[in-house]
Parts: C-alpha cells; sequence; structure tokens
C-alpha cells in the first residue's frame, strides 16, 4: 500500500512541477526515466521538480527526462498515463491546457483522475466482451495498414510477374526482379507475428519488446530441424507459424497479465532484471509447449475434414472451404494445406483446392466494398478500404482482414459467407486447378489449368457479389448504420 502511494505521489507531483497535465503533449519511459514532449517549458519549475522526494535527476534534451530508476518507473509513467486516459506514447488531450487555465496542477490532475474514473466506469457499463476484443484487435492492427498497402502492392506486382513467369508468359530473365520485390513485401508479412506481438503488448499495457520476442517465439528460429520439438498433444513435431496471429495475441495477453502482476511483487531494485525473464520464461514455455500445440491439434483434425470435402466434392465442397480458409488463415493453419497442394500437383499436374480457397480474399473484397457504400460518411474507414482494395483484389488480404472487415466483427462473418458462394460457383463448374502455388486474387489467374480461367474469374465475380450482399444488407454494424 505504501509502495503505490509513492507511485501515484510521484506521478501527482511531477505533474505539478511540469505545468499540469495540460502541458504534455507526450510521455513515455525508458530503464530509468520517464520522457515527456513538453507543450511550453515556460511553466516547468526545474528546480522544484528536482527537489521531488523521489525524483534523482532532471534532463533537458529533445524530451524532458525525470530520472527515477528502474523498477519504479514504469509504475510512475503508467500512473501517469492513467491519469490523462491515454496510453503510453499517446498524444494528450490538447484540451486540458485551456481548461486549466487559473488552476493548479493538483487540481487538473483531480479533476482529470475523476473524470477518467466516470467514463472508464460508464464505458464498462456500455460495452460487451465482445466489442472489447474487437476494439483490442483493431487497435493492435490499424497502425499496421500503411505497412500493409504498400508492401502488400509491391508483393501483388511480384505476384503478378511471378505466375507469368510459371505460365511462361514472360522469360525467367525477370525473376530476380521479382526476388527483390518480395525481399520488400516479406519486410512485413515474414515477421508480421513480431509486428503482432509488440502492437499487441503495448494494447495490453505490457512492454512492447516483450511482446515482440513471444511472436518471435512462434517462428521456432534456431529449432535443430534435426531434433524438432514435440508437439504435446499429438506426438508429433512442431511447425513455425502454428497458433497463428491469433495465438500470438493471446500468449501476449498472458504476458501483459504476468508482467502487471510481477511487477507489484518484485522488488524495484531488482525488478528490471527478474520481471522480464520471468516472465519471458513462462510465457515462452507455454505459448511453446500450450498454445502452438493446440493448433496442431486443430489443424491435424482439419486435414481430415478437408479430404473428406474434397471427396464429396461439388457445390458443398466449395462453399465449405471458401467459407472456411479466413478463420484458417488468422490460426495460422492454412500452412498445412501447403503439403496437399504440392502433393496434387505432383499427382495431377494442378491443385484443384488453391482456385477454390482464394475465393475468400475474394469475399473480402466484395464485403469492404459494401462497407464503402453503406458507410461513406466515415472518412477514417473509407480512406483504409481505398489503400486495401487494391491489395486485396491482387490476392493480398491482411489489410482487409486485419484493418477493415475483422475490428468491424459482423463483416468477416459476412465477407467469409461472400467466399463461400465463389467457392461453390468454383465447385459447380469442376475441375478448376492451378498448376503452380501462387497468391489468389485476381494474380492467380495465368496459373489457372487447362484454360479453365473463365471459371475462375466467374468464381471471383460471385465471391464479390456474395461478399457485397451479404454485408450491405447483414453485416453492417449497428452502431455503423
Amino acid at each position: 500500500m505504501m509502495a503505490d502511494e509513492k507511485i501515484q505521489r510521484l506521478a501527482r507531483e511531477i505533474y505539478e512541477e511540469v505545468g499540469g497535465m495540460g502541458n504534455v503533449e507526450k510521455l513515455r519511459h525508458c530503464m530509468t526515466r520517464v520522457r515527456m514532449d513538453i507543450r511550453d517549458y515556460d511553466k516547468v519549475d526545474l528546480e522544484k521538480l528536482k527537489a521531488i522526494d523521489g525524483v534523482m535527476g532532471v534532463v533537458e534534451d529533445d524530451t524532458l527526462q525525470v530520472v527515477i530508476g528502474p523498477g519504479t518507473v514504469n509504475k510512475v509513467a503508467q500512473e501517469m498515463v492513467d491519469m490523462a486516459g491515454v496510453k503510453l506514447g499517446e498524444a494528450f488531450p490538447s484540451s486540458e491546457t485551456a481548461a486549466g487555465e487559473g488552476k493548479s496542477g493538483k487540481q487538473l490532475v483531480e479533476e482529470k483522475a475523476a473524470q477518467m474514473k466516470a467514463e472508464q466506469k460508464e464505458k464498462h457499463k456500455n460495452s460487451s466482451p465482445f466489442k472489447a476484443i474487437l476494439k483490442s484487435i483493431s487497435n493492435i492492427f490499424v497502425p499496421l495498414i500503411p505497412a500493409f498497402v504498400g508492401a502488400g502492392i509491391i508483393g501483388g506486382i511480384a505476384a503478378v510477374m511471378s505466375n507469368l513467369i510459371v505460365a511462361g508468359d514472360i522469360g525467367t530473365s525477370w525473376q530476380q526482379y521479382v526476388d527483390v520485390l518480395n525481399i520488400i513485401k516479406n519486410g512485413i508479412f515474414a515477421y508480421l507475428a513480431l509486428y503482432t506481438g509488440i502492437n499487441s503488448a503495448s494494447e495490453f499495457g505490457a512492454t512492447p519488446a516483450l511482446g515482440g520476442i513471444i511472436g518471435g517465439v512462434t517462428m521456432l528460429t534456431g529449432m535443430n530441424a534435426e531434433a524438432p520439438l514435440p508437439n504435446l498433444f499429438t506426438g508429433g513435431t512442431l511447425s513455425a507459424g502454428q497458433g497463428g496471429i491469433i495465438g500470438v495475441i493471446f500468449a501476449v495477453w498472458l504476458l501483459s497479465l504476468l508482467e502487471k502482476q510481477l511487477h507489484k511483487v518484485i522488488p524495484d531494485s531488482i525488478d528490471i532484471i527478474v520481471t522480464p525473464t520471468i516472465t519471458l520464461l513462462v510465457i515462452g514455455l507455454a505459448t511453446i509447449f500450450l498454445i502452438m500445440p493446440v493448433a496442431g491439434v486443430i489443424s491435424n483434425s482439419l486435414v481430415g475434414v478437408i479430404n473428406t470435402i474434397l471427396e464429396r466434392g461439388g457445390m458443398f465442397a466449395g462453399f465449405t472451404l471458401g467459407l472456411t480458409f479466413l478463420p484458417m488463415v488468422m490460426f495460422g493453419l492454412h500452412q498445412i494445406l501447403t503439403p496437399i497442394h504440392m502433393e496434387m500437383i505432383a499427382q495431377t499436374g494442378q491443385t484443384l483446392l488453391l482456385p477454390i480457397l482464394a475465393m475468400a480474399g475474394a469475399g473480402q473484397v466484395g464485403a469492404a466494398l459494401a462497407l464503402w457504400v453503406r458507410c461513406r460518411k466515415d472518412t477514417k474507414l473509407v480512406e483504409m478500404i481505398k489503400g486495401a482494395l487494391p491489395v486485396g483484389i491482387l490476392g493480398i488480404g491482411e489489410p482487409l482482414i486485419y484493418g477493415v472487415t475483422l475490428p468491424l466483427g459482423r463483416p468477416f462473418i459476412t465477407a467469409c459467407i461472400g467466399g463461400g458462394i465463389g467457392g461453390a460457383v468454383i465447385g459447380a463448374f469442376g475441375n478448376v486447378g492451378a498448376i503452380a502455388i501462387g497468391p489468389s486474387g485476381a494474380a492467380l489467374i495465368p496459373l489457372i489449368a487447362n484454360n479453365q480461367w473463365l471459371a475462375y474469374v466467374l468464381g471471383l465475380l460471385a465471391a464479390y457479389a456474395g461478399g457485397f450482399a451479404a454485408t450491405f444488407f447483414f453485416g453492417i454494424p449497428k452502431d455503423m448504420k
């Protein structure tokens, strides 16, 4: 209790001596210092700031840095942003300056704390856990949208060129250009687990670098290929990426809970050493031996389901596979389909599975178009859709999934229905295959075998239309109508 009072006192007194909460633009911390972007340095009383009990020094640089020491600094910084109602690194409300004229820093802090308490109480009163989850997903992936769009367009161009090379429409001399474009694209997509871990940690109030490490753990870097780690649930072996993006988010959420509890019980003098070590060890082990194997169990079961569906064939197979592929991508289970594709190509010269699964991305495109039409007054959403649509059409679905449909909830479901409709059309035609594994969307057209590209295009159009119609009539969230 005494420790909590010290943290609260330090946060309150620092605010008082830097000119009040309204004089802070942003706040973050390093190992020993609270770093603040100050709006007006004339309001800062450096001497009184240095004299605060618990402050070891003050450094004026590009930011105002208050030295508190390891173990304590993260708690004080968190208390300060909690008072302001923002997250570490986020901009403080600019209205505080005007509202605070004639008031002391202490009064500002107390008023803001009371305001935030009331707002949080009302917020939790009116929001469901499902909405809170969707909001967190949005906060995790929206900052990545520019990277998704830029790298996605580059990857889409590379995909079209690569498929044209395989189809023999352009020469192999273009391959080096394709390789360069893919290297740029993979700067985000090959390491998406790391970016997701970092942003998830920021969203859940954990240390971002620790979240990035947990994301990296799922890549199993350093695992001995000759003696791979076991899957404790199946007796098989683990493979990199099992658990997918959703597994990373869940693991980092657990990390945030553990880290916060350790900060409360570990003495400040050793907190910087003990807390991250224990946190990474416990959550790292849980990720490798629990979270990833669970995904492995699901994936093994899924292979049997897919084989059964393919045996039955027809529209039923197409609809089911087109409907369920995007959830598989989210859990990282789509990687298990690569051996199936390869085996099909080796035995028959084509994979009948890939064109059907490509319809899932087309359903996302249709859903995004419907959102654009129905929610055109939401300029922020429309701008994101404008950037993500060209990439989605070329078969790069992450921007639409993580930036648009999934955070909104309903549109993700209706987009999957669109994918199912497109898959049903492909299944109805039958014998629509691809001669090689490549990106989906329009970029896959050059790889369609036996001159069946028209059937594939009709499937794409059906998925676009299905995703649009399902979203237009049933997929718009109530608060956006």
